[in-house]
């Protein structure tokens, strides 16, 4: 399946059914008159966000929604029918945005089940005998139903995810990736062979987690390098970072630097969140370049360093100990977040 996590799609709302002019005719009754029912409501358009899907690959082949109209009333006083409601199925994580410049965000389906009613279906117009008074017996007028509404919107994918590898281009997190899960991501010896986030699930010590490796950002990705800001934004919704320096760089204390120059460029919180160091590719140094630079890059970043060698699982336990403390964390933090907001909640 294709990756894709932006999309434009047209949505139209059903327009209201007209309402009817009729009046009664029935024999062996002396006083008829109007009896024109009204018209149903449109068809509303609702995005729902349901399991099971990862991508907006579906949204690149059919990009037009038309909710269906209200059915026209009748004699006999009946209405009718409503337009049924139009559901979008969207992956957990998908946001609505508004096709202007700023790309307003008007909805963010974060929750599995979510639902929005997102452009409300016209009213159906209303039938000759509603307009019958005491002057007026025979009304002949009626409304032909208020039309839908329409709009062009994107669609974003932020995957959800509980940790994610950040890194320059070729730092090995493709390798790390497929060395931790079941996944199969694409590796190479040449930057940027991963060119779409990959997700995969992560079972340590009976615990689990999902994994999101985030294609290899480069300096200026935070202003739409390398289409750095798109992958940065899959890094929000993550709680920890694990960042991966390769050991064979050139400057491993430069792509720290620029790795997270970009985090606090970007912002959206990302500069904030928890980080895990990892030093990969560390079983192409010998004991004493190994320890001289991961001392380097611990002074450097104040932070302890993991030097890891995840083909041949060297230092992916101690890691992953530490992924499972932090993701604790995490959560213990969020549930503070959360009772503090309920608590000073109005409502």
């Amino acid at each position: 399946m294709h990756f894709l996590d932006q999309a434009k799609i047209f949505v139209r709302s059903g327009a209201g059914g007209p309402g009817a002019v009729s009046f009664r005719r029935e024999k062996f009754i002396e006083y008829g008159g109007p009896d024109g029912g009204d018209g149903g409501k449109g068809g509303d358009i609702v995005f729902e966000a349901v399991p099971g899907l990862n991508t907006l690959i579906d949204f690149r082949y059919t990009q037009h929604f038309r909710a269906p109209r209200g059915k026209g009333g009748a004699g006999s006083n009946q209405t009718g029918a409503g337009g049924a409601d139009l559901v979008i199925k969207v992956p957990v994580g998908t946001q609505i945005l508004a096709d202007d410049e700023e790309r307003t965000l008007l909805a963010d389906l974060t929750e599995e089940g979510q639902r929005v009613t997102f452009l409300k279906g016209g009213l159906g117009g209303r039938g000759n005998a509603s307009y019958k008074t005491s002057t007026n017996r025979a009304p002949r007028q009626h409304q032909p139903g208020e039309a839908g509404e329409e709009l062009w919107l994107w669609l974003r994918l932020k995957l959800l995810a509980d940790v994610g590898l950040l890194g320059l281009p070729n730092a090995g997190k493709s390798t790390f990736l497929n060395s931790v899960t079941n996944a199969s991501a694409k590796v190479g010896d040449y930057p940027f062979t991963t060119l779409r986030p990959q997700l995969g699930v992560v079972r340590h010590k009976g615990r689990e987690f999902v994994l999101a490796d985030i294609p290899g950002l480069i300096e200026g990705a935070a202003e739409g390098a390398g289409v750095g800001d798109r992958f940065l934004g899959h890094v929000e919704r993550t709680r920890i970072l694990i960042h991966l320096i390769a050991a064979d760089g050139d400057d491993p204390i430069e792509a720290w630097r620029i790795v997270r120059g970009e985090l606090d460029s970007y912002g959206a919180g990302l500069d904030e969140k928890s980080e895990i160091i990892a030093l990969s590719k560390a079983d192409l140094l010998d004991e004493n370049q190994r320890a001289k630079l991961v001392k380097t890059l611990e002074k450097e970043t104040g932070a302890h360093v993991f030097p890891i060698s995840a083909p041949i699982d060297e230092g992916m336990e101690p890691l992953l100990d530490a992924v499972i403390e932090r993701l604790g964390d995490a959560a213990r933090e969020e549930s503070v977040v959360s009772n503090d907001e309920r608590f000073w909640s109005p409502l």
